[in-house]
C-alpha cells in the first residue's frame, strides 16, 4: 500500500482549472520534486495534500483513506506535515516555546505555562542545534532574520515526527550555509524512510535531491521521472525555462 497517491485529481477556481486530472505516486523513502512556472498548481496540490483546500473530483489516498473522508485537522494523526509559502511562526514566543507548541498539542500560548517534561525540552534542543538555532533559543521569533523564521518552521514540521512531509519553497530567501542545513535535514527524511515531497524553483537543488520530478504546467502533469530526464525533456524546457 503506497503512503500518498492521487488519482485523476481535479481542483477547479471559478472557470479555472487550477489542477487538471493530477495522478501521482509519492514513494517512501523518496524526495519528489514539483516544478513549474508560477500558476501550474505546485501549491494547490501541496493544499490539497495537506487537507489544507478540498478537491472537487479524483482521489487523494493516504494510508488508504480517501482524503475527502477527513479534515486538516486529522493530518497529524495521518503522519501529514506541511511548510508554508509565507512563513508561520508565533513570532511573540520564543523559539523553544515555537517548538514545543507542537510536542504539547495544545492552544499555542498554553504552551507557555505548561511545565513541559525533560524529554520534551531535550528533543527540541536537538531540532535547534541540528538547524543551527541553539544560540537564539530563548530569543522571541520576531528577532528572527527571514532565513531564520524558515528553518524554525522546518523544525517545527520535523517535531511532528510525521511520515510525510510536504515541503513549498523551503530554500526560498536562505543563505548558503542555511542551503546546507536543510540539504542535510532532506537527506535525513529520505535516509529515515520518510516521503517527501518538494517545491522549488532552484533547479540545481533539484538536480541534488530529488530521486523523482513532476513537472506541472497549467494544471496538468507535463512530465514525471528522475531530474536528468525530465528537465532535458524538449517540453519540459520550452514550458518551464522558456526556450
Amino acid at each position: 500500500m503506497q503512503i500518498l497517491e492521487t488519482r485523476n485529481i481535479k481542483k477547479y477556481f471559478g472557470g479555472v482549472h487550477a489542477v487538471d486530472g493530477v495522478s501521482i505516486v509519492f514513494e517512501p523513502g523518496h524526495i519528489t520534486g514539483l516544478v513549474g512556472p508560477n500558476g501550474s498548481g505546485k501549491t494547490t496540490m501541496i493544499n490539497i495534500l495537506s487537507g489544507f483546500i478540498p478537491y472537487d473530483e479524483g482521489i487523494v489516498s493516504i494510508l488508504g483513506e480517501d482524503l475527502k473522508k477527513v479534515t486538516s485537522w486529522d493530518m497529524p494523526e495521518l503522519g501529514i506535515a506541511r511548510t508554508f509559502q509565507n512563513i508561520r511562526v508565533f513570532e511573540q514566543m520564543t523559539l523553544m516555546d515555537n517548538l514545543l507548541v507542537v510536542l504539547t498539542k495544545r492552544h499555542p500560548f498554553g504552551s507557555m505555562f505548561e511545565k513541559h517534561t525533560e524529554a520534551h525540552m531535550n528533543q527540541v534542543e536537538a531540532i535547534l542545534e541540528k538547524l543551527g538555532l541553539s544560540h537564539q533559543k530563548d530569543n522571541l521569533a520576531a528577532n528572527l532574520s527571514y532565513g531564520q523564521r524558515k528553518l524554525l518552521e522546518i523544525g517545527r514540521v520535523l517535531l511532528t515526527n510525521a511520515n510525510v512531509y510536504l515541503f513549498d519553497e523551503p530554500y526560498a530567501g536562505l543563505f548558503p550555509e542555511m542551503v546546507k542545513t536543510v540539504t542535510n535535514v532532506m537527506h535525513e527524511l529520505r535516509a529515515a524512510g520518510k516521503t517527501v515531497v518538494l517545491i522549488e524553483h532552484n533547479m540545481s537543488i533539484i538536480r541534488q535531491l530529488c530521486d523523482t520530478v513532476v513537472v506541472m504546467d497549467a494544471g496538468k502533469v507535463l512530465a514525471t521521472g528522475t531530474p536528468e530526464k525530465v528537465l532535458s525533456d524538449k517540453s519540459v524546457i520550452e514550458a518551464y525555462l522558456g526556450e
